[in-house]
């Protein structure tokens, strides 16, 4: 099992780095560049304009096609069975995949409409929201339709709480919150690919200590996407993954969790990205309420920590840090479960 973990996570680390020698001129020559408006500090739009954009087609290639070789690695070793359980588990394997390639599509299309019109906002808020509450409605139907009917939510030491029907609309409104939480923490070189990699890491041990050896697959495939990536995304970023890597690392993040079924503990191991989209409501609810006055200085609230000084790639080091703190601790609360 150790060397297919060992290979997945090369080959999908491997393949998305080597992609950026191909994608990222073709970006270039596409002029598929960021357009730096009115998001972030002020400086952005000078040292980011122009950077293209769209590369989380870079690690979504290679995650794919890791995923699908770490499974193939699996069953030529016999780990793969062939039962109806073993069936279960790959065809959830394959919902939470197949459902984080299609907000990798959504994220796509937002960002096509972007680089074309060079501007910020592509798809429109209620677009987006409709378009992701189908592939959350059609990624339920699929683990209902092969037998998962799981709607208890454990907590660690506490025991569970079976939500019956209503499972799937707190769930779904969770899955949905997640994948726009991720999505947010994308606006520093480095960062999301960064907490996404430690998030990753730490749901690797879960699965494994929980037994489910194909969603080990996932997350150190999607771990090694991220390193990857990151050859090419660490500061000064010569491509942004854009919101179709972080819609497909969000879908990722928040399914797996969900057909793991270890809510509680995605939502700990996630606290950084729970924490950056906070920020945004806070500061929403504040603005209105108080009539134009600011609790932070920008959110979301990395941007407030560049205001206050700090330079990118301490805000990598600090927010990863912190994930992987949750992430531990999401995985020492395993075995209460």
């Amino acid at each position: 099992m150790l060397l297919t973990i060992i290979a997945t996570s090369a080959v999908a680390a491997i393949i998305t780095a080597g992609l950026g020698f191909l994608l990222i001129p073709w970006l270039r020559k596409l002029k598929f560049g960021q357009t730096i408006l009115d998001i972030g500090p002020i400086w952005h739009k000078k040292d980011k304009q122009g950077t293209p954009t769209m590369g989380g087609m870079m690690f979504i290639i290679g995650t794919v096609v890791a995923v699908s070789a770490g499974l193939v690695l699996l069953w030529l070793n016999g780990l793969l069975g062939t039962d109806a359980l073993a069936q279960k588990e790959l065809i959830s394997v394959i919902s939470v995949i197949t459902g984080a390639f299609f907000f990798g599509f959504i994220g796509f299309l937002d960002d096509f409409i972007k680089v074309k019109k060079k501007q910020n906002e592509g798809l429109t808020p209620m677009q987006k929201i409709v378009l992701q509450v189908l592939v959350i409605a059609a990624f339920f139907t699929v683990r209902v339709l092969s037998g998962d009917t799981n709607t208890v939510i454990k907590f660690p030491f506490l025991g569970g709480l079976d939500l019956w029907y209503f499972y799937y609309i707190i769930m779904g409104l969770g899955i949905l919150y997640i994948v726009n939480a991720v999505n947010l923490t994308d606006g520093i070189d480095g960062l999301c690919a960064s907490v996404t990699f430690v998030y990753c890491i730490a749901f690797a041990v879960i699965a494994a200590l929980l037994g489910f050896g194909s969603h080990i697959v996932i997350a150190v495939a999607t771990a090694g996407g991220c390193l990857g990536f990151l050859v090419w995304n660490w500061h000064p970023a010569k491509v942004f993954m854009g919101d179709t890597g972080s819609m497909f690392l969000g879908g990722i993040v928040a399914m797996l969790g969900v057909a793991l079924h270890v809510e509680v503990l995605m939502i700990i191991a996630a606290a950084v990205y729970i924490w950056e989209a906070l920020t945004v409501l806070i500061q929403m609810t504040y603005f209105k309420i108080t009539h134009g006055k600011r609790l932070f200085k920008m959110t979301p609230i990395h941007h407030s920590f560049e205001l206050r000084g700090w330079k990118e790639v301490r805000i990598v080091i600090v927010f990863s840090a912190i994930g992987a703190a949750c992430g531990t601790i999401a995985v020492l609360l395993v075995n209460g479960l």
